[in-house]
């Protein structure tokens, strides 16, 4: 059937990764650092996309096309979202300085990309491409007061907690740091023992990527200090 249907532009693509993220029906991808059209019978030819991209690389065509075929989004979504959840759509984070207001000053957020729990990160993301990756254990933020302005910030965060999780985040933590261009791992972690299950994933990541990423490890008191 004749239909409009999107067309993305891939020498204007600079490989953001908002249009994949503002598609609602998952119909893009990012594929080697471009936006791809992945499923022509996802594309609802509403555009989404098309303002989301600051590139202006997406524009309506009309041609032959597959009919969009709600049931197939309705059940790639369920698929996808291990809660179920819209909250596990990737996404970057783009966020104005804020200003102070009064005597009271506001701390700024510096997380950059969502979601951080490990177990629902995408292995692919644009925002991994020649990145800092944090993968700090989840009282790590409740411990340490300072943590968005000394650790997050210029860095991809991940979070976890491998004795409530109940995993071993070795096998994610691989795929991430061999299919992606990471430059350095810093692993924040706590004292107890139990997060020493954090710190050795890291560890065995960094050994089966093959590469040479740098690791750092720092331990935080429960009473919010470096120790180590």
């Amino acid at each position: 059937m004749i239909r409009r249907i999107i067309k993305i532009d891939k020498e204007k693509c600079n490989g953001c990764g908002a249009c994949a993220d503002a598609c609602h029906e998952g119909a893009i991808a990012m594929v080697n650092g471009k936006a791809e059209l992945q499923r022509e019978d996802y594309c609802d030819g509403l555009g989404d996309c098309l303002p989301a991209c600051p590139a202006k690389a997406i524009s309506f065509e009309e041609r032959e096309a597959p009919a969009y075929n709600e049931e197939a989004v309705k059940k790639s979504k369920e698929e996808k979202l291990p809660c179920g959840c819209p909250g596990t759509q990737s996404k970057v984070l783009r966020k104005a300085e804020k200003e102070n207001s009064g005597c009271r000053a506001e701390a700024a957020s510096r997380l950059s990309q969502w979601p951080v729990q490990i177990k629902l990160v995408p292995v692919n993301a644009p925002y991994f491409d020649g990145a800092d990756l944090l993968i700090a254990a989840d009282c790590t933020a409740y411990a340490y007061g300072n943590i968005h302005e000394d650790f997050i910030k210029g860095r991809i965060t991940l979070i976890g907690c491998p004795k409530l999780d109940g995993v071993d985040y070795s096998e994610k933590l691989s795929a991430i740091l061999s299919q992606n261009d990471i430059r350095s791992v810093t692993v924040l972690r706590m004292e107890v023992p139990c997060c020493g299950g954090i710190e050795i994933a890291a560890r065995n990541a960094v050994r089966v990527s093959g590469r040479p990423i740098p690791i750092a490890v720092i331990t935080i008191s429960a009473e919010g200090n470096i120790i180590g």
